[in-house]
C-alpha cells in the first residue's frame, strides 16, 4: 500500500484543520519567503512545523542583515521585544539602592494597630505614609493623601472587621489598584481578623497576609517588601539535567536532556523513532512529573505525548538537534543534498541511491531530509517502501535553487 503526503504530512481531503494548516503554511512561506535583501539577493527559509494548528510553529532563518530587513518588514519594533509588561510591577532586589515607600490605608478606628504596623515598617527600612505624622495642623488632607499616594511603590491597606466597609478606605483602595494599573505600585491587602472569604472578590484575588491585633508581626511583610526571596537554597540539578546544561540549545535544561535523550536514542532519525513510556524517560532522565511536561510543552512540535502514554520525536527534532551530539550538522547536510539536486543532474532523488552516493546511513541523511522538508525547499513523495529513509522520493523545486544561492551568499 502506497501512501502519499504532501509537503511531509498525510494528505486527508476529509481534514478541515488540515486544509487549513497548508494554506496557512503557503501563506507563511509565500508572505516571508518572498522578502529578498536588495544588495545580496539572499531570500530566507521558512522552517514550518507542527503537526496541526495547536503545534505550528514558525522559523525565518537567514543572515542577520536579511533577518534585520524580515522584522522591518513586519512592522517589528526590536525595542519592544522581551520587555516587561506595561503594568507590572517593578520588584524592588536587594542592593538596588532603591528605598522602598509604603502608604498605609487604616481605618480611624484602628490607629493603634496602624501605628504598630508603621512603626514596624519605618524600623526596617521601608519609608511609610501614616496619616498620624504625615498629616500636620492646618494641611490639605486630601493633598497630603494624594502626595502619599503618588509617592509610594507599595500600597498596603488594612482590613480590619471596621475598615473593610468604610467608604474612606474604599476610595484609597480605588487609587491604590489605580496605582498599580498605572505605574506598577504593589498592591497589599494585610488582613487582621477578616477571613478572605469576607473579602470582595476583586481582593480575594491578591495575596493578602494575615496579621495578629495583638502582636502584629510584620517582618515577612518587609522581607518581601525588600524582595528577599523565600527560597531555600538552590541544590545541585540532576546528573541527567546537569550535563545537558553544559551544551547551549536555547533551550532549558529539562528540555535539551530531552532532546538529548531521543538523538543518542533513535536509530534511524525519524517520527516515532524510539516510542518510550513518559514515566521511562522521567526515570532515565531524573524529571519529575512536571519538569517533563513542561519539557514536552517547550518541544512542541517536536516531541508528541500520545494520550499520556507513549512519547515519540517528531522528524523536525533530529533536524533541530542532531548538531549537538552527532559529528553532523543536518542544516549543512541539508545544503549538501540541496547543491547535489539543483547542480548534478545526475545526483538521485531517491533518498536510498542519495544515501550511497553521499556514504551515508538513513541515520545522516533523513535529518537533513526532513531540515529541508520542514522548510519547503523541496518537494517530497512519500510510502511505506520497506526502507528506513524519511522519504521515497525528493524533487528540487525553485525553492531549492533559491536556497542554494541565498546559502552560498551568507553560509
Amino acid at each position: 500500500m502506497i501512501k502519499i503526503t504532501l509537503n511531509g504530512k498525510p494528505f486527508d481531503p476529509d481534514s478541515i484543520e488540515g486544509a487549513v494548516v497548508e494554506m496557512l503554511v503557503d501563506h507563511l512561506r509565500e508572505h516571508l519567503g518572498s522578502i529578498r535583501h536588495p544588495e545580496t539577493g539572499e531570500f530566507p527559509t521558512i522552517a514550518v512545523t507542527g503537526s496541526g494548528l495547536s503545534s505550528l510553529v514558525c522559523q525565518v532563518e537567514g543572515s542577520p542583515e536579511l533577518l534585520a530587513l524580515v522584522k522591518e518588514r513586519l512592522g517589528q519594533d526590536e525595542g519592544l521585544e522581551n520587555g516587561p509588561e506595561p503594568n507590572a510591577p517593578a520588584p524592588l532586589p536587594p542592593g538596588s539602592g532603591r528605598t522602598p515607600t509604603a502608604f498605609l490605608s487604616y481605618a480611624t478606628e484602628d490607629s493603634d494597630l496602624a501605628r504598630d504596623v508603621a512603626d514596624a515598617l519605618m524600623a526596617q527600612g521601608v519609608d511609610t505614609w501614616w496619616a498620624g505624622w504625615c498629616i500636620g495642623a492646618g494641611d490639605s488632607i486630601r493633598q497630603r493623601i494624594d502626595e502619599g499616594l503618588g509617592d509610594c511603590s507599595h500600597f498596603i491597606v488594612l482590613l480590619t472587621p471596621r475598615s473593610i466597609a468604610k467608604p474612606w478606605v474604599n476610595l484609597e483602595i480605588d487609587a491604590g489598584l489605580l496605582a498599580r494599573l498605572g505605574r506598577g505600585t504593589r498592591f497589599i491587602p494585610l488582613r487582621c481578623e477578616v477571613p478572605v472569604g469576607q473579602l470582595s472578590p476583586l481582593l480575594q484575588t491578591f495575596y493578602s497576609p494575615e496579621i495578629d491585633a495583638l502582636r502584629p508581626e510584620v517582618s515577612q511583610l518587609i522581607n518581601d517588601i525588600h524582595g528577599l526571596t523565600r527560597k531555600p537554597s538552590l541544590g545541585a540539578p540532576p546528573s541527567t539535567v546537569a550535563s545537558s546544561a553544559s551544551t547551549t540549545t536555547g533551550y532549558s535544561p529539562a528540555a535539551t536532556a530531552l532532546a538529548k535523550f531521543f538523538v543518542e536514542a533513535s536509530e534511524s532519525g525519524q517520527k516515532f523513532d524510539p516510542q518510550v513510556a513518559p514515566e521511562e524517560v522521567a526515570a532515565r532522565l531524573g524529571l519529575s512529573v512536571d519538569d517533563l511536561s513542561d519539557a514536552i510543552f517547550e518541544l512542541k512540535g517536536m516531541v508528541t505525548n500520545h494520550l499520556g502514554y507513549t512519547l515519540f520525536p517528531e522528524e523536525v527534532l533530529f533536524a533541530n538537534f542532531d548538531r549537538h551530539w552527532m559529528p553532523w550538522d543536518p542544516s549543512q547536510d541539508a545544503l549538501r543534498v540541496a547543491t547535489g539536486l539543483v547542480n548534478d543532474e545526475s545526483f538521485p532523488d531517491k533518498p536510498v541511491e542519495m544515501a550511497k552516493v553521499l556514504n551515508w546511513n538513513s541515520r545522516r541523511l533523513n535529518p537533513a531530509l526532513a531540515y529541508l522538508c520542514a522548510r519547503g525547499l523541496v518537494s517530497d513523495v512519500r510510502a511505506m517502501d520497506g526502507t528506513d529513509f524519511l522519504a521515497y522520493r525528493i524533487d528540487k523545486t525553485d525553492a531549492t535553487r533559491r536556497f542554494v544561492k541565498s546559502r552560498s551568499l551568507w553560509g
